[in-house]
Formats: C-alpha cells, sequence, structure tokens
C-alpha cells in the first residue's frame, strides 16, 4: 500500500508592493539639491516604458519626499505600464497614491483604472469607476467596459452594455465590436451575436482590424460548433497576422479537425508567417491527437532551432505528443521531454501522470509522479490530475489507493469537480463496487451526461442490464440528452449477457434518435449482434456502413473468427489490406484466433511473422498466447512448449493456462503439470489452475491426486468460478447452474429434458461419463450429466420458443463435451438451430453438424 501524506502549504510569494525596508533605505537619502520636477517626472517615464513599475514607483516616492506633486500624466503613464506588464498589485498601489493626491482624474486616467481592475478580475471595482464617470464617459470607457465584462465571463452584461452605449449615442469602434462577439461566442448568445455581426457588416470595421476577425471566428467555432463558417471569416479577413493563424490552427485542432490544423499551419509557413509558442502547442496537440510521430518529430526540432522548447506551454505540448504517439507503450520519450524542462507547472506533472496512466501498465509510475509533484515540486494538483490518478487506481483495481487520493482531492477543494467524481465512478465500477459507484454518482452536486455514461458503462460491464437500462430512461427522461456513449455502453452490456432482445430494442432506439450513421454506434452494433450469437445481423451493419475504420474491421474479423467462420474472417482481414486500412494489435489477435479455432497451422505461422515485418506491430504476450493455444489444440504441446522458451519475455499465467487447457484436452499430464506449476509460481492464489489441474487428473482417472488439489483449495479458501449457462427469453435473462431446480418452471424444464432424453438415445446418443469428474458410479455419472446447466438451458428454450427461432445459449465456461454431442443430436431430434456461446466461441449446431467441426 502507497501512503500518500499532504506536505505543507508552500510558503506565499513575496508581495509586489515595495517593502518597507527599501522604502526606508530611499528615505534616509536626501535627494539633491538640483532635482527637478521634469527630470523626476522623465525618469518615472522612463522606468514605466520598459516596465520597471517599481523603481517608478520609487522615482514617485521621491518626487513626494522632494514637495514636487506628480500630475496626471505621470500617473497615467505608470498606470498604463502596470496594465502592460501585469503588476496588477503595483498597479493597485497607483491607483492608491491617485486618491490620495486628491487631483481631479481625467477620462483617460478613469479608462486605464477600469481597464487594470477589469483585467485583474475585480469587475465589480471597475463598474464602479465606470458609474462615476456619468457624462464624461467616451467610447474607450464602453468599450473598455464592454470588454471587463467579457474578459470577465459575464456575456450578458457586456452585451447589454453594448446596446446601452449605441442608445447613448456611441458609435461602436473595432475594439467594442470585437468585445461584444466574444461575449456572445457561446451556446447561449450566439444568435445575438448574429445581430452583432450584421451590424459589424454595415459599418465596415471588418476589414479595419485583426482582432475583429478573430473574434467571428469564435463566434461561429464556439457559438456554433461550424468550422467552415470560421474557416470561411479567416479566408475573407484582408489582413492577417501569425495571432489569426494560431487561432484558426488552434479551433481546428480543438473541434476535432486535426488534419486540417496540420494543412493549415503549411499554409501559414508558406505564407511567410512566424508560428509562436501557442501555434507550435496547437500542432503539437494535432499530431497527439493524429499519432504523428515523424511530424512531431520535425515541430520538436524546430522549436529547439528557435530555443522555445524551454516554455512550459510547449514542453506540456511535447509531452502529451510523445505520450500518445507511441507506438510501443514506451514513455521514454516523453519522460525525456519533461525532464528536459527546466520548470515545470501543474499542466506539466499531469500531462506526464496522464501519459503514464494512458500508455497502460504504468499506473504505479503515475502514483509515483504524484508523490514528487506533491513533495519535491510543491506544485498544487488540478482537477485534470486528481481524474488521471483515479483512472490509475481503477487499473490497478486499487480502490483504497483511490479512496487516500480522493481525499486529496477533498482537501485541495476538487472534490466537487465533476471530472473528479466522474473518475471516482469509474474507479469503483472496474473494481466491481456498483455500491459505492452508486453512491459516488448521488453524491455529485451536478451531473452530467459523462457521469451518467460512466455509471451506465459500469453496469453494463458488471453484466447488471436492468440498472443500465433504469439509468437510460432517467437520461431519455432529463434534459441532458444521450450520446454515441451512452448506446455504445448499453450495446456493450446486451452483448455481455448475450441479450440480443435489448440489444435489438436498443438499436431501435437509437435509429430514432438519428445515431445509426455513426462509426461508433455502428462498430457496437457490429460486437452487440456478433457477440449474441447473431453473426448475420452482425454482417449486415458491417455491409451497410458508409464509412469503416480499423475497429469495424476488426470487430467482424473477431466475430466470424469466434463463431468459427475461419476463412471467412481471414478473407475480410484481406478485404481490410487491400481498402489500405492498417490493422493493429487487436486485429490480429482475431486474424491468430481464427487460424486456432480451425487448426490452421501455417496459416497461423504467416500472420504472426507478418505482424512485425509487415506493420511494424510488436507482438504482446496475448499474440504468442494465441499461437500456444494453435500448436496446443492442433496437439503439438512439445513445440508449444519450446515456442514459449523461445518467447523475448517471460511468459505470464495466459500463455502457461492456455498450454494447461491444451493438456487437459489431450490428457497430457506431464506437461499439464508442469504448465500449472508456472502459473501458480506467478501467483499461488490461482484458482483457475488448481481447477484445471484438478480436471486434468480427473479426467486420466488420477482421482487421488484430483481429491488432493481439491482438499488444498477448500484449506486455502479458493474459489472456482461457478459453471452457468443462460437464455434469454422475451427480453428476460434467465441463468442456470448444475441440477438448478430453482425456476419457476422447473417441473416442465425436466419433463421436457427427460423427454428429449430419450429421443435423443434412441437416435444413438451414449452419454460420455468421461466428462463426469467426480468418482461415482455409471448410472450417478449419467445422472449428472443430464443435470449440465447447458441441457437444463437447452430445455426451457425449447418449451419457451417457437420452432423456428434458433435457441441461444450462453455459458461462462467451456461447453462440455458430452452436451456438445448432446445439442448436435438434439438439433435433429428437435429440428431446431441451437447457438452456444462458451469462454472460447460459438457453436453453431443444425441438422446435427457444428461450425467448430468438433475442433474445439
Amino acid at each position: 500500500m502507497i501512503s500518500l501524506s499532504l506536505p505543507s502549504p508552500a510558503s506565499s510569494p513575496s508581495s509586489l508592493k515595495p517593502s518597507n525596508h527599501s522604502r526606508h533605505k530611499i528615505s534616509s537619502v536626501r535627494p539633491p539639491e538640483n532635482i527637478s520636477f521634469e527630470s523626476l517626472k522623465n525618469r518615472v517615464i522612463r522606468h514605466a516604458d520598459v516596465g520597471h513599475a517599481e523603481e517608478a514607483i520609487s522615482t514617485l516616492d521621491l518626487m513626494s519626499r522632494a514637495n514636487l506633486t506628480p500630475d496626471l500624466t505621470t500617473y497615467s503613464v505608470l498606470l498604463k505600464s502596470c496594465i502592460r506588464t501585469r503588476n496588477f498589485e503595483l498597479g493597485r498601489v497607483v491607483h492608491s497614491r491617485l486618491t490620495e493626491s486628491r487631483l481631479e482624474l481625467d477620462t483617460v486616467v478613469l479608462n486605464s483604472l477600469i481597464s487594470l481592475y477589469s483585467k485583474c478580475g475585480d469587475w465589480g471595482k471597475a463598474e464602479e469607476i465606470f458609474s462615476s464617470m456619468d457624462e464624461t464617459r467616451d467610447l474607450v470607457s464602453w468599450s473598455a467596459m464592454i470588454s471587463c465584462y467579457a474578459h470577465n465571463g459575464l456575456n450578458l452584461e457586456a452585451v447589454l452594455i453594448f446596446f446601452e452605449m449605441v442608445e447613448f449615442g456611441e458609435w461602436p469602434n473595432e475594439f467594442c465590436f470585437s468585445a461584444a462577439i466574444r461575449a456572445c461566442s457561446n451556446r447561449e448568445y450566439a444568435r445575438i451575436g448574429l445581430v452583432i455581426f450584421g451590424f459589424l457588416m454595415k459599418t465596415g470595421y471588418f476589414e479595419s482590424d485583426v482582432c475583429v476577425g478573430c473574434a467571428l471566428i469564435d463566434l461561429f467555432v464556439k457559438g456554433f460548433g461550424d468550422l467552415e463558417l470560421a474557416l470561411k471569416v479567416f479566408d475573407e479577413m484582408p489582413v492577417k497576422n501569425s495571432v489569426s493563424w494560431t487561432l484558426m490552427i488552434t479551433r481546428f485542432t480543438q473541434m476535432g479537425s486535426p488534419r486540417d490544423a496540420i494543412g493549415l499551419f503549411l499554409d501559414m509557413i508558406i505564407a511567410g508567417y512566424v508560428p509562436d509558442r501557442f501555434t507550435f502547442s496547437s500542432c503539437l496537440s494535432a499530431c497527439s491527437e493524429l499519432g504523428l510521430l515523424s511530424i512531431g518529430h520535425q515541430l520538436h526540432t524546430w522549436v529547439v532551432k528557435t530555443g522555445l522548447c524551454l516554455d512550459v506551454c510547449v514542453g506540456c505540448s511535447l509531452v502529451d505528443m510523445y505520450a500518445k504517439s507511441t507506438v510501443d507503450g514506451s514513455m521514454d520519450d516523453s519522460r525525456k521531454a519533461f525532464d528536459r524542462m527546466s520548470n515545470h507547472n501543474v499542466m506539466s506533472w499531469t500531462a506526464i501522470i496522464t501519459g503514464y496512466v494512458q500508455n497502460g501498465g504504468r499506473d504505479n509510475e503515475a502514483i509515483e509522479l504524484y508523490c514528487r509533484m506533491i513533495s519535491e515540486g510543491r506544485v498544487k494538483p488540478n482537477h485534470f490530475t486528481f481524474a488521471a490518478l483515479l483512472k490509475a487506481c481503477g487499473n490497478l483495481f486499487n480502490p483504497r489507493l483511490g479512496e487516500q487520493i480522493y481525499g486529496h482531492a477533498v482537501k485541495f477543494g476538487l472534490s466537487p469537480v465533476n471530472c473528479v467524481g466522474n473518475s471516482l465512478i469509474s474507479m469503483y465500477t472496474k473494481s466491481d463496487r456498483m455500491e459505492d459507484a452508486r453512491k459516488a454518482f448521488e453524491f455529485l452536486f451536478e451531473k452530467n451526461l459523462v457521469s451518467y455514461n460512466t455509471l451506465v458503462d459500469g453496469y453494463a460491464r458488471n453484466s447488471d442490464s436492468d440498472e443500465a437500462f433504469e439509468l437510460f430512461n432517467q437520461i431519455e427522461n432529463s434534459n441532458i440528452g444521450v450520446d454515441a456513449f451512452t448506446f455504445a455502453s448499453l450495446l456493450s452490456g446486451a452483448a455481455s449477457i448475450g441479450a440480443v432482445g435489448k440489444g435489438e430494442q436498443i438499436h431501435a432506439r437509437l435509429l430514432k434518435a438519428g445515431f445509426e450513421s455513426n462509426i461508433s454506434i455502428c462498430n457496437a452494433l457490429i460486437s452487440m449482434y456478433t457477440r449474441c450469437g447473431n453473426i448475420e445481423a452482425g454482417f449486415q451493419v458491417f455491409n451497410e456502413m458508409e464509412g469503416r475504420n480499423v475497429i469495424s474491421w476488426t470487430s467482424i474479423i473477431t466475430g466470424f473468427a469466434k463463431h468459427g467462420f475461419a476463412e471467412k474472417a481471414l478473407e475480410l482481414f484481406n478485404q481490410m489490406l487491400d481498402s489500405s486500412i492498417k490493422p493493429n494489435e487487436v486485429t490480429y489477435i482475431a486474424v491468430l484466433s481464427a487460424c486456432s479455432h480451425a487448426g490452421l497451422i501455417d496459416e497461423g505461422w504467416r500472420h504472426f511473422d507478418s505482424m512485425f515485418k509487415e506493420h511494424r506491430i510488436r507482438p504482446r504476450m496475448e499474440h504468442y498466447a494465441c499461437m500456444v493455444d494453435i500448436l496446443g489444440r492442433s496437439g503439438f504441446l512439445n513445440k508449444a512448449i519450446k515456442f514459449i522458451n523461445s518467447m523475448p519475455y517471460t511468459a505470464d499465467a495466459l500463455v502457461w493456462r492456455t498450454l494447461l487447457s491444451a493438456c487437459r484436452i489431450h490428457n497430457n499430464t506431464e506437461i499439464g503439470k508442469h504448465a500449472a506449476e508456472m502459473i501458480l509460481k506467478q501467483d499461488p492464489n490461482d484458482p483457475a489452475a488448481h481447477v484445471l489441474l484438478s480436471n486434468l487428473y480427473a479426467s486420466t482417472g488420477q482421482w487421488e491426486n484430483a481429491a488432493k488439489i481439491r482438499k488444498d483449495m477448500k484449506e486455502r479458501s479458493l474459489v472456482k468460478e461457478a459453471g452457468c449457462s443462460w437464455i434469454e427469453i422475451a427480453n428476460k435473462v434467465h441463468k442456470f447452474y448444475v441440477g438448478d431446480t430453482k425456476h419457476p418452471e422447473a417441473k416442465e424444464i425436466y419433463e421436457e429434458l427427460d423427454e428429449l432424453a430419450m429421443k435423443i438415445k434412441e437416435m444413438g446418443y451414449v452419454p460420455d461419463t468421461n466428462f463426469v469428474l467426480h468418482e461415482v458410479e455409471e448410472e450417478r455419472k449419467e445422472q449428472y450429466l443430464f443435470q449440465h446447466s447447458e441441457k437444463i438451458a437447452l430445455a426451457y428454450g425449447l418449451i419457451s420458443t417457437a420452432k423456428p427461432k434458433p435457441i441461444r445459449i450462453f455459458k461462462n465456461l467451456r461447453v462440455c463435451g458430452d452436451c456438445h454431442t448432446a445439442m448436435k443430436y438434439a438439433s435433429v431430434a428437435t429440428g431446431r438451430e441451437i447457438v452456444v456461446r462458451d469462454s472460447n466461441r460459438f457453436h453453431h449446431i443444425k441438422e446435427g453438424m457444428c461450425s467448430c467441426k468438433d475442433y474445439w
């Protein structure tokens, strides 16, 4: 357990106001006799012009001690210097001196004071000064006040005072228009922005100032989400500068068009404009979204040459770009970019922490970096930091650590922020603590769509479709509205339990909501239908898609592979390559699984070798496990051992468990025992390894060894996963365990089962009692066989569904060999198609034949 403790708060930054000590030193020096008002005034102005506001104020003190009263010009210059250098505290000091001087303030000084308080966020003080001006207000005063409201997020006030200014008789200039349009650059006031835009076009100010064009770009992007109109404004701008180019590049990146952002950047360079730190940051973010590491490298070289690599903003973008663009999950380049930064702020720390979390398997390092951040760096984390850390705890399945981190969020006052609360919900759902997730959801002060989606997804992944649908109905009945992720989560939940009826309901509702062309939704539909046993419907969705991505192709290839149609899966893979879609790691898992299910050893080797040679994809542990599965299922257990020993890294439990399953199929106790030992060496409390080895001993008649393992499991409180089967009838899922009698229709189910047993025995079915892994009499073994959960589910399906309809059964473990045989006979006896999904694949059983060809 990592223990986290908050450091004591960092000491407050020293006051910007001149200290008493420095003032004492000045007063101890007697001013020279020949000092004149003009010389001191010029000195104040010189200091102010170069941004030395503190020295200017010291000179102001010297004037006072020399009984020389500063005039309004001196104060005005000094105020402007404080505004320009953003030295707002000193600006307040100047205002205080002005008040003490009893000078009558003119419009220029008052306008400067409005600007000062606007920029430091004290809009109330700015409003007070503006209100006191009455008839002395000029166009600059109105413009400063409109800008003040817009700058401080008081959009309605900015709009109202703009129209009040027009009513007052002042004709707005480009600065008024820019500020008013900026206040309308949101969904709420965008329509008013169009009215102001019409007014602007009549005045001719659109062509006079770049700021007006930039404000209009934001009106169309932020107010209407319309990049095309924004680009039209940009193209029509007669004068452009680096700021306007950078704004357009940034908005394209933010609005999900990173490729267009890169294109604009190239146009900017060709046009002769010089990029600044904000331009590079936006372009690096675009590279992050596209995974364009080569262009990212070029940009990195450029920022090094221009000296901008030391800038915190650019540095953060480099850290993020390398983290998101890594091919093999390495964080080395991202970490180098982080370590080379001379100064770190909360953005840079959060970028590197998030990078470690997103790249899988690096979550502990993310936690360690956070500890460094709050101890060494003395940097206060923000809500994005905590969101990433809680995600890391979810990935680690460590809710206790997550609760410690959430405690830090509470101390920093960030727990009410939505993204923190949503990450807490997600962490609990990943740890199967749905009750705590629901509490965290209810605790949220303001729930947004992400909050609902996170909980819906949690219920869906935990196979609680009823709760997921209840929440979905709540979203629909609220003003929040659903999005693609909501539907995708519900479809995933339906797929996980094989509830094709509910999946079809969701399909109908998303069609009504207009999501039928959404590529993510279509991908989720393919996965839902194929995982629910309806490969035809999944393939239909795939064929009707207008555009497909790698996920679309991978989903349908996985579907055909799981259903045992290896030839079709490999055919689709070749079509995918012909379509210039580059496969990813998951695609190759699907392809190798297809080869495994069909016993295509040579084909499997060819695809395994082509991964890196043709697509530069380094095989992961899952790909090695697939190759072990291909060799193991085909009986080449010794070759599988040699292959494991040749792996570039130590085989994990998944690989050895795959080999152990193959040993169970081929009754090889020697290699099976070795595989089990290797699993238990890595995880002594792995119940699956104990069960597989016990079953292997039992299948070869080594009852004592099997009993010994079972006894050891009992003593160590290791519980194996209980085998169960379920079937969906009329949108309700009915679950059965071995010998289950709890169902309301249990009597009818077992009567149907007895009748079915008589029919298939007459047809030649002989119960295979080798699949009863208990040392009991033969007659008792046969009785046990007919109490298997998949046979009970079949009987219920026969009495509950009409004849033409296929019976779809789902099982959490591998289907029993005897049940597989019995179902082939049952498909003939009843004239029904039976589809069984077990933990490995689908079995389409029809007219006595199975799609697996008895190879599984």
